[in-house]
């Protein structure tokens, strides 16, 4: 199923999550040095970096969104994509507390700050697995008739373009011939042997 929302040819929200996730996990990952090495410079960064994230995540989440309506009613992807974004409005929340909670001091944020950040990171790594299974599995976001020599998404063509005998007709692929390997025993004539052999049409 194709994503609404597309720029040059590709999916827009799968382009604006890199964005957050890879700001956010950071920030955590640098609140971890910050305990470590009781070095206030690792959590003022985190805590920018943290903003930073989440308006990322919110620019990502509208655009999923978008994409989530348009998923037919009553199937699987329906429902795993209401659950994977739920969960991200969650993780979203996580981190927003978090972030305030450090504005009075962003060198020294307080415990609920840092375990805020860490529950976000938790919950981002169920909805990251979700979202994994969107596409990978349920093909949502993945354009009808891709195929491994599809024509690039700024040609204007169809992805299935290539498959049919006519170039861009994005008919079906037709399967080649294969042979009948399947065996009949024949009947035996009177004092001879038993024969076996192809099926010959």
């Amino acid at each position: 199923m194709e994503s609404k929302v597309k720029f040059a040819g590709h999916p827009v929200h799968p382009m604006l999550i890199v964005f957050p996730l890879g700001l956010l996990a950071t920030a955590v990952i640098f609140d971890i040095i910050y305990l470590i090495s009781s070095n206030p410079q690792w959590t003022v960064v985190a805590h920018y970096m943290i903003g930073a994230g989440i308006l990322g995540g919110l620019a990502a989440a509208l655009f999923g969104w978008l994409d989530w309506f348009a998923i037919p009613s009553g199937t699987r992807a329906k429902s795993i994509g209401l659950w994977h974004g739920l969960g991200n409005v969650v993780v979203l929340g996580f981190f927003i507390l978090s972030w305030v909670l450090r504005r009075g001091d962003p060198s020294a944020p307080p415990t609920g700050a840092i375990v805020a950040a860490l529950g976000g990171v938790v919950i981002s790594l169920i909805t990251a697995w979700m979202g994994g299974e969107l596409v990978d599995r349920l093909g949502v976001g993945v354009d009808d008739g891709a195929h491994l020599d599809s024509p690039s998404s700024l040609s204007r063509l169809p992805a299935g373009a290539g498959l049919a005998t006519s170039p861009g007709s994005g008919a079906a692929p037709t399967r080649p011939a294969v042979p009948d390997r399947r065996v009949s025993v024949n009947s035996v004539p009177p004092g001879g042997e038993r024969r076996i052999g192809p099926v010959r049409s």
